[in-house]
């Protein structure tokens, strides 16, 4: 495949991606993949929300299978869900969530909207989170606030595992861009140090130990001086 072939190739793809996202709707997909098969092509649709994007008797994915098909000329198109256990530590959906918040409740509360995300991300169990939101948020005047809370990697290997996503939001004033950098709890850190439990209970009996010896030497020392007097 020559430079220009491949160009239209990735150029087709892109157009068929974002149709698919259009379709499904924001705050719905998280990611969308296309893998090529000898049997066709298999569009794979990561959300949170299976039962919205499949439809009743799966009607929805039967009607935008067609239409990919005839649009873009696909071969075999396959759709496949692929199912977002916790949508909190999902980058993407948090953004378009925060996006959809903002237009449907207005500017002057992207700081209860940012806020209330934010908590409920740690509260899942991130180990840290990030949102950037820029615009013209509470007046005429275009601005960028950061919200952040927990531990989050910039730089190093370390900081390849946050999860990263951005959205735009529709409103009144105008674009309001929205940029969200999660951690989640299962990422691996290189520099993280952690102690096993049989470490942990070994330092505390040496704590504790310790205590002993100091309180026997402390009672011994009343002893003694009593004996003086």
């Amino acid at each position: 495949m020559d430079e220009k072939k491949f160009v239209q190739f990735k150029k087709k793809e892109y157009e068929m991606k974002r149709y698919v996202w259009n379709t499904l709707g924001k705050g719905k997909v998280s990611s969308i993949k296309v893998e090529y098969t000898p049997i066709g092509e298999k569009i794979i649709v990561a959300t949170d929300k299976p039962g919205l994007i499949i439809g009743s008797r799966g009607e929805k994915i039967d009607n935008l299978t067609r239409v990919l098909k005839q649009k873009f000329k696909l071969e075999n198109p396959n759709i496949e869900i692929s199912e977002i256990k916790e949508s909190s530590f999902d980058a993407q959906l948090v953004a378009d969530r925060i996006a959809l918040e903002l237009e449907k409740l207005g500017n002057l509360k992207f700081k209860t909207i940012a806020y209330k995300e934010m908590t409920r991300i740690m509260r899942a169990g991130a180990l840290g989170v990030e949102l950037r939101l820029s615009g013209k948020l509470p007046s005429d005047r275009a601005k960028s606030w950061r919200f952040a809370a927990g531990y989050l990697k910039k730089v190093g290997d370390s900081a390849k595992v946050v999860n990263r996503a951005q959205s735009i939001a529709l409103t009144k004033l105008g674009i309001s861009g929205i940029k969200v950098a999660i951690l989640p709890p299962y990422a691996k850190i290189h520099d993280k140090i952690e102690i096993n439990e049989e470490i942990r209970r070994m330092i505390k009996q040496e704590q504790e130990n310790d205590e002993k010896e100091t309180k026997k030497k402390k009672s011994k020392k009343a002893e003694n001086s009593e004996v003086k007097a």
